[in-house]
């Protein structure tokens, strides 16, 4: 269907042309590839011809009030807006390969939504997406829902992340330079091999927390779950609560404050731990050091 053209021009030059499609429906395969200078306003993406990839290679396009139904809409994208936008579980891999793209108050359904991206912003959106955030960097994460999801936020690189509701498991795991703020997680499994991760003022309720991590902080925080911090390296706590917390720290290297009670800990390989009460603190002498670890109870 034929766009309409809208141009700006000021003393009889041509600034800037622009195509607009609006109130249209697609269904054909790659039915706007490479579009440049773009509006779609109000369309749906949807239909027998069943067609991929509508706007595999487009840049510089606003894409407002539209509804996906179709596989790989956004594939090698570059500067883009994605508002108001529905993309539906049929709307598999629906960002892969995409750099500069702002996506606002979307709903994103379809599994492994977003892969190998770069510098990507993501806000005031709902998900639900197996394989979410695979291998992409430089993000940007605020005001946003995701009801379920498995392995979210796999190999991320750089990001900051405020007010994330998440439901899921194996989540952050291989991440690397993550900030996290006001977010409560429901996961298991989350943050095994990351690197340089600092989290604050947040809540994380899922067995086996952070295992095997590098540098990871957590500030103001009340973690929830057992066997938490296994394995890590230069863990940090400061002024975080455990609750349910049994066989924390095991073969770690750790400085903690806690309040409240730790349920139990178990072979920590260094560092400090302070709380206000703990229920038992196990050290085996074949495995651990113990005068490697300073342990007080307040």
């Amino acid at each position: 269907m034929t766009p309409i053209f809208a141009m700006v021009i000021f003393n009889n030059v041509v600034l800037e042309v622009q195509m607009e499609y609006i109130n249209q429906t697609y269904d054909q395969e790659r039915a706007l590839y490479g579009i440049k200078n773009a509006v779609i306003d109000n369309c749906r993406f949807d239909g027998p011809a069943d067609g991929e990839s509508a706007l595999k290679e487009a840049s510089d396009f606003e894409a407002r009030n539209c509804y996906m139904n179709l596989r790989y809409p956004f594939w090698h994208v570059t500067n883009a807006k994605i508002s108001n936008t529905v993309m539906t579980e049929n709307c598999r891999a629906a960002l892969w390969y995409d750099k500069g793209v702002e996506i606002s108050d979307c709903k994103l359904g379809g599994i492994k939504a977003l892969r190998e991206c770069e510098e990507i912003s993501l806000k005031n959106s709902t998900v639900k997406s197996p394989e979410f955030i695979w291998k992409c960097r430089n993000l940007n994460i605020e005001n946003v829902t995701i009801e379920e999801s498995e392995y979210p936020f796999f190999e991320v690189t750089d990001a900051k992340i405020k007010n994330l509701t998440m439901k899921g498991k194996y989540s952050f795991q291989y991440g690397n330079n993550i900030e996290i703020v006001d977010s409560h997680f429901d996961t298991k499994d989350a943050f095994w091999h990351t690197k340089n991760v600092t989290v604050k003022d947040s809540i994380i309720k899922g067995e086996y927390l952070g295992w095997y991590s590098e540098n990871l902080t957590l500030i103001n925080c009340k973690i929830i779950g057992t066997q938490p911090f296994c394995y890590c390296k230069n863990l940090i706590l400061e002024n975080c609560e455990m609750e349910d917390c049994d066989l924390s720290f095991e073969r770690s290297s750790v400085q903690a404050t806690v309040k409240g009670k730790i349920v139990s800990v178990k072979n920590p390989l260094s560092g400090k731990i302070t709380a206000d009460d703990i229920g038992q603190i196990i050290f085996e002498d074949e495995i651990v050091d113990k005068s490697k670890t300073q342990i007080l109870i307040r």
